[in-house]
């Protein structure tokens, strides 16, 4: 069986193609299904951007409001989920969650470079199989308060493929 695909189309910048990995996350990844399949990632941001780290969106639209999501457990070692066992890598898909490890929801990372320190602190369930240059674009934009974009980075859609 081959894991579920998905593709993430980003306004003016491309499209990114990922493989999950419910083997190792079963309940972020179909978390994360349902949301896709609901339409919630439309019009969602990139809020976060940190350049040499990661990019994170899913939680945010366009005029900053906070969109809610079921919160999920974390599926990470750290949290007693020890067969999470997929490192923080280069384009590495992984769930944001706050100091509460039981706090993940629909907001996610993609790692731009390897951060060996997330390894088992945060639910990691999917990676990148096409468009890492798209991660690459979006990591060197310009960002002002907080590590955001100051021209908004827009999901126009997800999708399963």
């Amino acid at each position: 069986m081959s894991n579920q695909k998905i593709r993430i189309e980003i306004e003016n910048y491309g499209t990114i193609e990922a493989e999950l990995y419910p083997e190792k996350a079963p309940g972020t990844v179909k978390n994360f299904v349902g949301l896709i399949e609901k339409g919630f990632f439309s019009g969602k941001i990139f809020h976060r951007v940190i350049e040499g780290f990661m990019i994170q969106g899913g939680g945010y639209d366009i005029d900053f409001n906070h969109c809610e999501a079921p919160v999920i457990r974390g599926e990470f070692k750290a949290n007693g989920f020890p067969q999470n066992d997929i490192k923080h890598t280069r384009g590495v898909l992984s769930m944001a969650r706050t100091m509460d490890p039981n706090s993940a929801s629909s907001q996610f990372f993609i790692m731009h470079q390897n951060a060996p320190h997330l390894d088992g602190q945060y639910a990691a369930f999917g990676a990148v199989t096409s468009g890492i240059e798209v991660v690459d674009k979006i990591a060197s934009v310009r960002t002002g308060f907080q590590d955001c974009p100051v021209a908004p980075v827009v999901i126009t859609k997800m999708e399963l493929i």
